[in-house]
């Protein structure tokens, strides 16, 4: 078959399936433009979900008629010159507007600044019309209609057109995060208006505009440098996460990107930190030289790559760490709105009307009956220690003892109710706190910190405890025993199917071995790989933590509960657990005072 010169409608189609894969593709590179021109003022209204109408306004530097004629052919930009080395602009290809106008009706009204009129220029299924003038403002309005009609194949891909209109107000939001000085309105007939008014350099206020107020009372700020790439953007608390990563977004030389690298980094700064299946809320720009990375290594430039991607990780990972270590221990605030919406009369989490089993004794309008006591009944204290409990009735101290000070961040403990929640006073309201998760927290940042000493100490066993497992997993965890012992757990093989333990890590104090054994042999053999055990010891200690810190059902005395709320407030990380809940939940009093219409 002879080679032949491809025509240069079907060169642009075939551009435009790899620039133009959607809607939302074609409305990105229309906003770049805008954003190169150096508009502050960008309109964009949709019909059916682009599909039928996209219309992009800006009030840019605008075009002449001589930059109109080249606007529409391929490669025409004046975005770079001769080299890729140094791409400070987000659009650069010079493919976007001639791929469009090949697969849709494209029209281009602009104006420049000082000129004294406007020029349009039409392309209609690859096909150029001839210029002519037309009254416009200052700036360009690209229109965009029928998308694809030109090849009707591509449109059978296409989502509904509410999906499409959903992806534009995503490519919408992630240009709004990236430039807060630009007011962005988004308008259509498939859509309610939505407007970002410029916030100017408060980038957090733009944040709050598209996330939502609540990530502003629930960011940490990033700020960090190392060699010629520096960091900054907004990190949410662990407690505040979503159910997807939709509500991740990265920025490269100000260029949204949705880069594997920096994604698997964010998850990696939040490992142990955030429950499984969900997803941390965060905001990260990483400013660095334009030949340190690549940006032309995807058509729709989406994806980019870095010279040393090594140095981004490392650095992405250990300034989320470091800010949540520095500030990151505290209580997501919408643990309280949630709290406060169950407080409210009538409230069923998971139904909109009353259960089948309703009764007026069940009621919560029901009349008061006092009862015998204001406690519960007494529990058996922890695995069967005799020691001192807290008593659940309301302890009254008389006016000469001494008050608690609840001048402390978590505050002062006044009771534990179910014998798993300390309530303590603060000065502006009141924390509820998790014994178990806080403690397990604690233990876990305690073996840690000596992870990277020496040899966490142990306790010998009088007798042995002998587990039986499986044959495989005894040979797993025997190829990891020298590591298990910097732990200090201490194992050995006792015959076919049997693993002894002899000593356990001393800060766990009494352990359930058993469980131990078997929840680790489940773990190793779900991730071991060839590198051992050792990349992952803080996992291990994770798992260890969780069986050695105090029980759900546990008594405590005023001065073990204080004692943990004064451990809480110095150790890192000590508003989550281990699995990623939250260890407490902050009501501030004038949410109290709200509650009984006081305020």
């Amino acid at each position: 078959m002879a080679i032949r010169q491809l025509s240069e409608t079907l060169i642009n189609q075939i551009a435009a399936g790899e620039v133009i894969e959607r809607p939302a593709s074609a409305a990105k590179e229309l906003i770049e433009n805008a954003l190169d021109a150096g508009a502050t003022r960008i309109e964009i209204a949709t019909a059916g979900g682009g599909k039928a109408l996209l219309r992009v306004s800006d009030n840019g530097s605008g075009m002449d008629a001589a930059d109109l004629e080249l606007a529409v052919r391929r490669h025409c930009t004046s975005k770079i010159s001769e080299t890729l080395e140094d791409i400070r602009t987000l659009g650069f290809r010079g493919e976007a507007l001639p791929s469009i106008g090949s697969v849709a009706r494209l029209s281009i009204a602009s104006r420049k600044r000082d000129s004294t009129g406007g020029h349009e220029i039409a392309v209609t299924g690859g096909k150029i019309a001839h210029m002519r003038p037309a009254a416009a403002n200052p700036g360009t309005i690209v229109e965009v209609r029928d998308l694809f009609f030109a090849t009707p194949a591509r449109l059978k891909f296409l989502k509904t057109e509410k999906a499409e209109a959903g992806a534009i107000t995503e490519i919408v939001k992630r240009m709004a995060i990236a430039f807060p000085a630009v007011r962005f309105v988004l308008s259509g007939s498939d859509r309610t208006t939505l407007e970002f008014p410029a916030t100017g350099d408060d980038h957090l206020a733009r944040m709050a505009q598209v996330l939502g107020k609540e990530f502003r009372d629930n960011a940490i700020a990033l700020d960090a440098v190392r060699e010629e790439i520096s960091l900054t953007g907004f990190a949410g608390v662990p407690t505040f996460n979503r159910g997807n990563s939709a509500h991740q977004y990265a920025f490269v030389n100000g260029r949204p990107v949705q880069d594997k690298l920096i994604l698997s980094a964010i998850r990696g700064a939040y490992a142990e930190t955030i429950p499984s299946g969900r997803y941390p809320v965060a905001v990260l720009s990483i400013t660095l030289d334009p030949a340190l990375v690549d940006v032309n290594v995807h058509p729709a430039k989406s994806d980019v790559r870095f010279r040393d991607p090594g140095l981004v990780r490392g650095l992405i990972v250990g300034a989320i760490r470091e800010a949540l270590a520095r500030d990151g221990s505290r209580a997501a605030t919408t643990g309280a709105s949630d709290m406060l919406r169950s407080f409210r009369p009538g409230f069923q989490p998971n139904s909109q009307r009353p259960q089948d089993g309703w009764s007026a004794e069940t009621s919560p309008s029901r009349p008061f009956q006092p009862t015998t006591g204001f406690g519960e009944r007494p529990q058996a204290s922890f695995d069967g220690l005799s020691m001192p409990t807290a008593r659940a009735e309301p302890q009254f101290s008389p006016p000469s003892a001494p008050e608690p000070n609840a001048r402390y961040p978590l505050g002062a403990a006044r009771a534990q109710i179910h014998a798993n929640y300390i309530v303590a006073q603060t000065e502006d309201g009141l924390v509820i706190v998790d014994q178990h998760a806080a403690h397990e927290r604690l233990v876990f940042e305690a073996m840690r910190k000596a992870l990277h000493s020496k040899r966490l100490a142990s306790q010998v066993l009088l007798i042995p405890e002998i587990i039986d497992i499986p044959e495989e997993d005894c040979d797993r965890l025997m190829q990891h025993a020298a590591e298990l012992s910097e732990l200090g757990l201490a194992i050995e093989r006792f015959g076919p199917g049997a693993i002894a333990v002899r000593e356990t890590p001393a800060m766990l104090g009494e352990v359930d071995a058993h469980g131990l054994i078997r929840q680790l042999a489940d773990e190793i053999a779900e991730w071991d790989t060839a590198s051992g055990l050792s990349a992952k010891l803080e996992y291990v200690a994770a798992t260890m933590a969780c069986h050695g810190s105090v029980r759900s059902g546990r008594r405590l005395r005023p001065e073990e509960m204080n004692a943990l709320l004064r451990e809480m407030e110095v150790t890192p990380g000590s508003g989550q657990c281990n699995h990623g809940r939250p260890t407490y939940i902050e009501l501030k009093l004038s949410d109290i005072e709200r509650l009984f219409g006081r305020s």
